[in-house]
């Protein structure tokens, strides 16, 4: 269970299914979320003023931006959102700052969960 039951989730990942399985499991741990299919999506709940206490974002993404370059548009409009990062596979090398986590993916639900409620428990 979510120890910060109000927190909200920017869930970006092009996998429909996993999309769909990981926001389920983390509406079940008590997070709101919001999906994004690509980084272009992401960046413009961000620029809407969509409420996001922590960006989880996939790596290889379709479009025009991966995940790292999302995380780097996102953090120069809000200083200090918590990143989690995830990918099966990237060629390209981890660019994890402060106040950021990595998964490989297959990852396990409950060990998003628990690194979501410790990342914003953390300040920066």
């Amino acid at each position: 269970m979510s120890e910060n039951p109000a927190l909200h989730i920017l869930m970006v990942e092009d996998e429909a299914l996993l999309l769909e399985v990981i926001t389920a499991d983390l509406e079940d741990a008590g997070f709101a979320v919001t999906q994004a299919p690509n980084a272009e999506t992401a960046l413009e709940f961000l620029k809407e003023g969509v409420a996001v206490d922590l960006l989880f974002t996939d790596i290889r993404l379709p479009g025009e931006m991966d995940g790292w370059q999302l995380a780097e548009v996102a953090r120069t409009m809000r200083p200090g959102l918590p990143i989690i990062y995830a990918t099966g596979f990237t060629q390209t090398p981890p660019r994890i700052g402060a106040g950021s986590l990595f998964f490989t993916k297959p990852y396990r639900a409950s060990a998003i969960v628990k690194a979501i409620n410790e990342l914003a428990a953390r300040p920066l």
